[in-house]
């Protein structure tokens, strides 16, 4: 097992997120121009909150190594590169996310270009930046020939009732068929199996547990609920943002508030996003073996379930509209967990104080530590009506499992 290599910091930061400017490298540069162009491709997948991150981290692998190669401090992602003395750590970032986008994106062609030959215009030309050109090239290449066939956008068929069975996922209020079903069958980027981290199954239908979940979502999730509060409302819609496009911003505003170097930042980069791909895969294959009901089917058709302590509400709503894939584990849960898990490994400290905003309600919320956060988007998927308090627990746990197994796995010191 690689060791990771921790910062020697106090035991409280403050990660200021704001939507100002923050002072960019090409690797944050990179980043935001990777979520922006995946956002608006027609590729399978990328556009979706989640799906975004997974065609990130293919980028941020190929500009780990490409970096890694010229830097030469830590243990190389699945094959080696060599640079020449001097090369531009820069024009290698540039390179090899600039490749590895065109490769995934085909249709953002024209915008890709005019980012690239911005970025790479920023550059004196000379010897320095074609080898660092060179060495992005050789690692998106490499990238890309090492994830040949892994299932991305695979055409995997899913079979679900036309009407309510109990227990068992239907399309929800308008959907027209169930999101990237192929997730749950890629091929993991840092392990081999995407059942490795299968949660238990979700509760009997008959426990007491199936009781408290449909009943706390049913009063706290519904569009007209007389029970949330104003500020429940308020986390419920803050954390509909594309969580993609919100963890970025934290990433990014991370890289800068601790004044990472490019590589440092290349490497958090690529821990993050290998494991928020890898914790997205595990969640899908999950979703996908389980296909759970959500609760806008469950609580219209609670006589159905065998439970007389679960009434119906033929007419109830969820606070916005549910996203049309199984409910069990929850998503969003599984993206903060692996994500909380990769900075309390790298920073040494669960005592980081966080601050996020959202584009969706326009504030800003603060977080004593990474518990705390965790805490509010679990109940926030609850508040909003998405899911069940056993499927946000078991989705956090899923994301910090994933993400604990990447950093002690990948991206070492070498020794």
């Amino acid at each position: 097992m690689n060791g990771v290599k921790r910062i020697a910091i106090v035991a409280t930061f403050s990660l200021l997120i704001a939507t100002g400017t923050t002072a960019q490298n090409a690797v944050t540069q990179w980043n935001s121009i990777a979520i922006s162009e995946a956002r608006s491709s027609a590729a399978p997948g990328s556009a979706t909150p989640g799906g975004a991150g997974v065609y990130v981290a293919y980028v941020q692998l190929a500009v780990y190594n490409a970096v890694n190669a010229i830097d030469g401090r830590f243990e190389p992602y699945k094959y080696s590169l060599t640079a020449p003395a001097g090369a531009s750590e820069d024009a290698a970032a540039i390179e090899a996310a600039y490749r590895t986008l065109r490769h995934l994106l085909p249709d953002r062609a024209m915008s890709l270009d005019a980012a690239y030959s911005s970025a790479l215009a920023a550059i004196p030309d000379g010897p320095d930046k074609t080898d660092g050109q060179d060495v992005g090239l050789a690692s998106a290449n490499a990238l890309i020939a090492l994830r040949a066939g892994d299932g991305l956008g695979a055409n995997v068929p899913y079979s679900f009732p036309s009407s309510p069975v109990h227990g068992v996922w239907i399309l929800t209020p308008g959907a027209t068929a169930p999101q990237t079903p192929w997730l749950g069958q890629m091929r993991p980027f840092t392990f081999d199996d995407p059942a490795q981290f299968l949660p238990e199954p979700p509760p009997s239908l008959f426990s007491q547990t199936w009781v408290d979940d449909y009943n706390q979502v049913k009063a706290l999730g519904a569009i007209n609920s007389t029970v949330r509060t104003p500020k429940q409302t308020e986390i419920a819609l803050f954390w509909t943002e594309h969580t993609t496009a919100q963890y970025g911003r934290l990433l990014r505003r991370t890289a800068t508030d601790f004044n990472l170097s490019l590589a440092d930042t290349a490497r958090l980069f690529a821990m993050a996003y290998a494991a928020h791909a890898d914790s997205l895969i595990g969640c899908y294959n999950a979703k996908y073996i389980y296909s759970f009901w959500r609760p806008v089917t469950a609580i219209r058709n609670g006589g159905i379930d065998g439970n007389p302590d679960t009434i119906a509400d033929p007419h109830w709503a969820p606070l916005t509209a549910t996203p049309p894939h199984p409910e069990y584990p929850s998503a969003h849960s599984c993206l903060t967990g692996s994500l909380a898990e990769i900075f309390k490994i790298y920073f040494g400290t669960p005592n980081l104080r966080i601050s996020i905003d959202s584009t969706v309600t326009g504030t800003t919320h603060e977080y004593k530590n990474l518990h705390e956060w965790q805490t509010e988007v679990e109940l926030a998927r609850i508040y909003v009506g998405f899911h069940y308090h056993s499927s946000v627990v078991q989705g956090g746990l899923l994301g910090r499992k994933v993400a604990h197994s990447v950093m002690h796995n990948y991206f070492g010191p070498v020794h």
